[in-house]
């Protein structure tokens, strides 16, 4: 008997590597659909929001599509969501900018800012410090992943409360430590490219579609 490939949308409104995340995800397992779509978007399986360029412009797309309802949708409804890159930094309360501040979608607190690093951006292949109970880094947790980002969300400050379990925060260090990646119950983000992080990346993905 086989088992039913799980849908997955990778959320195409024009600010994230939509093609080569969508080509990772189906070698993961995943039958995939590139859409800005809402209905697709809110009733698949599993949401992907890539994110690539700059925070407010990211941002805008999304509100643009009415990305930030299809998110808050899903989420209310118990269903997954995978940020990456960009697309994990405007799950946040906000970010900075040229000394600019614009307003996230809130999904979690904190604002995201400017690593304070040597070299910048931060580009390339990196270890992470994931938590022993992860279910994106099972059986991968001692793999690199590849990074190519400048900003980052420096702190965790989201704490558990009430019935719900801690979120797993994942850490990697660039001139400082910084959020490399979140599980928070239907939401899931990485700050670096599962899609290109080679075999670790593709396991990764297929740890998600396996929680779906």
């Amino acid at each position: 008997m086989t088992t039913a490939r799980p849908s997955v949308v990778v959320f195409d409104y024009g600010f994230g590597n939509v093609h080569s995340a969508a080509k990772a995800l189906e070698e993961a397992g995943a039958d995939v659909e590139l859409t800005a779509d809402r209905t697709r978007a809110v009733e698949a399986d599993g949401l992907v929001v890539p994110g690539v360029g700059a925070f407010a412009a990211v941002v805008e797309g999304l509100r643009r599509a009415h990305g930030d309802e299809v998110v808050d949708r899903r989420l209310a409804g118990g269903r997954a969501v995978l940020g990456i890159c960009v697309g994990m930094q405007v799950l946040f309360s906000g970010g900075v900018e040229g000394g600019t501040e614009t307003e996230g979608l809130g999904e979690w607190p904190g604002i995201v800012e400017r690593l304070d690093a040597p070299v910048l951006p931060h580009m390339g292949w990196n270890t992470v410090e994931a938590p022993g109970d992860s279910v994106l880094f099972a059986g991968v947790g001692d793999e690199r992943f590849y990074f190519v980002h400048s900003y980052a969300m420096r702190a965790w400050t989201l704490e558990p409360y009430g019935r719900f379990a801690a979120p797993k925060i994942t850490w990697a260090e660039h001139g400082e430590r910084f959020v490399a990646a979140a599980e928070n119950g239907p939401l899931s983000a990485t700050q670096f490219h599962p899609e290109k992080s080679g075999e670790a990346g593709i396991r990764l993905l297929r740890n998600w579609l396996g929680s779906l």
